[in-house]
């Protein structure tokens, strides 16, 4: 028997509900369908062909928020998927019902480090393995710290530290040794540095070959090598897809030769599943007499093109919060918009697609020294060089300059003067960043709480959004440079 082996690996990552085309120049670039397409197509080409998915299939559309994700489990069972991951907006509907979820799919969901503290009970099977012309490949699962944010219940614990995830990675690697594994693949969703940093820990004894990430939507040019782990990811949605060729040893169970690329998801060689389509725009239907009415009109085209700088969109949302709350100053997290631009009109529709994470509106009061400190944490070197951390949108009034160097604020000014560092300032914050308030800012909300007790403006941030944006009619935001790193 021969024993070098193919195998075809195709993956993706935070598809986050991506599923209808788009047209541009003339040309339909990406959707679900002609990725199904594609993945068909390179099936039946290539038989020994493995289909992954890292993390955070769900949110990002308003198919999948309407439906709760149902929508996507029934989308991703026509895909067809052979393993996937859980990230940390699969847990945004609640846990229970990610749980109801997983039991809908018809693909195995993967996850090691997510687990009920007592009894100590796993949430989802660590590992699957597959057989594949006679190889037997493991895929093991592994969510970021992230998904604990959204879930501060004692009853729940995570292995987050990249040294307790490799630990149980080798955990899992010892109890199937007499399996005789030919292929050990991570899905991982905890960020592109983090993977580097969980493949230097992994002992080569447990036999590791591949790391398949997501969360940090890093887009590569070839596969990252740690430790002879090759580290790779597919940037975001579904306008790619990652391929990896590849030549096994299965006398040494090693890597031979490897081919990667990054696929484009293109009508020139990506065939579209009209089955599919039938069903997304079924779903579509059903959204669109629902959503698709006018809320306002701008001038022109707003953009959000990067979450980690001030942005027009960002300003907007955010004025509008710190107007119609009557608070001195509103945060709006950055992430919390999810498309790089909206076109003149915004219908109820795109806005939910904007903001697809709903959430409460806090109040809090800090002193100015306090505020300072926040936005200071924001701008540690962690964010500065690329990491995955919060950033935020500030509402009119403020004038920041951070000098990076020094790491300290050239300029800190509120409505054209310095601010006060003794004067109480009165502070619109999402729920989310408001409970997790230690890992967003570097200290402890009870600081805060010390200046007077905090209050619910909102229980819904969209809902704010949707009553007021009628009100802006042809309005012009623009980045007015209320926050500058130099």
């Amino acid at each position: 028997m021969d024993r070098f082996k193919t195998l075809t690996i195709l993956h993706s990552n935070d598809l986050h509900g991506d599923f209808l085309s788009k047209e541009l120049d003339a040309e339909l670039l990406g959707g679900i369908s002609m990725l199904s397409g594609y993945v068909s197509k390179v099936r039946q080409e290539a038989p020994n062909t493995l289909y992954c998915i890292a993390g955070d299939m769900l949110q990002g559309s308003v198919i999948d928020s309407e439906f709760r994700g149902i929508s996507t489990i029934e989308i991703m069972n026509l895909l067809r998927p052979d393993v996937a991951s859980i990230g940390n907006h699969e847990i945004d509907y609640g846990l229970a019902h990610l749980l109801f979820l997983e039991r809908c799919a018809a693909f195995p969901i993967v996850n090691a480090n997510l687990f009920i503290k007592n009894p100590y009970t796993r949430l989802f099977s660590p590992h699957v393995i597959l057989e594949v012309d006679g190889m037997k490949i493991m895929f093991i699962g592994i969510v970021t710290e992230d998904v604990m944010l959204g879930m501060r219940k004692d009853v729940l614990g995570s292995f987050v530290d990249v040294e307790d995830a490799a630990k149980e990675v080798g955990h899992i690697c010892n109890a199937f040794r007499q399996e005789d594994i030919d292929f050990t693949v991570l899905l991982t969703h905890i960020g592109f540095e983090e993977d580097k940093k969980l493949a230097a820990r992994l002992d080569p004894e447990w036999g590791v070959d591949l790391i398949i990430g997501g969360h940090t939507h890093t887009i590569l040019e070839k596969p990252e090598t740690v430790a002879d782990i090759l580290i790779v990811q597919a940037g975001v949605g579904t306008k790619q897809i990652g391929r990896f060729d590849i030549v096994l040893d299965t006398g040494k169970n090693t890597i031979h030769s490897y081919d990667w690329q990054l696929i484009p998801i293109e009508s020139g060689h990506c065939p579209r599943n009209e089955q599919m389509e039938r069903m997304i725009l079924q779903f579509k239907a059903q959204t669109d007499k629902k959503y698709n009415r006018p809320l306002c009109q701008f001038t022109r085209p707003l953009t959000h093109p990067d979450r980690y700088r001030e942005t027009e969109l960002g300003n907007l949302f955010a004025d509008l919060l710190q107007s119609s709350m009557e608070v001195d100053i509103a945060l709006l997290g950055s992430g919390s918009i999810r498309k790089e631009a909206v076109d003149t009109i915004l219908t109820y529709g795109g806005l939910m697609e904007l903001l697809p994470f709903d959430d409460s509106l806090m109040r809090l009061r800090a002193s100015g020294a306090q505020f300072k400190r926040m936005v200071a944490y924001t701008l540690r070197e962690e964010m500065l060089l690329g990491g995955h951390t919060e950033f935020y949108q500030y509402s009119q009034g403020l004038s920041m300059v951070f000098d990076r160097e020094s790491r300290a604020f050239t300029r800190f000014d509120f409505q054209g003067a310095p601010m006060e560092e003794a004067r109480l300032f009165t502070l619109a914050l999402q729920g989310y960043h408001y409970i997790n308030f230690t890992d967003c800012f570097g200290f402890s909300l009870d600081e805060l709480l010390e200046n007077g007790r905090a209050r619910v403006l909102s229980t819904s941030v969209l809902d704010v959004l949707v009553e007021h944006l009628p009100e802006v009619g042809l309005r012009d935001a623009r980045v007015e440079g209320r926050l500058v790193v130099e």
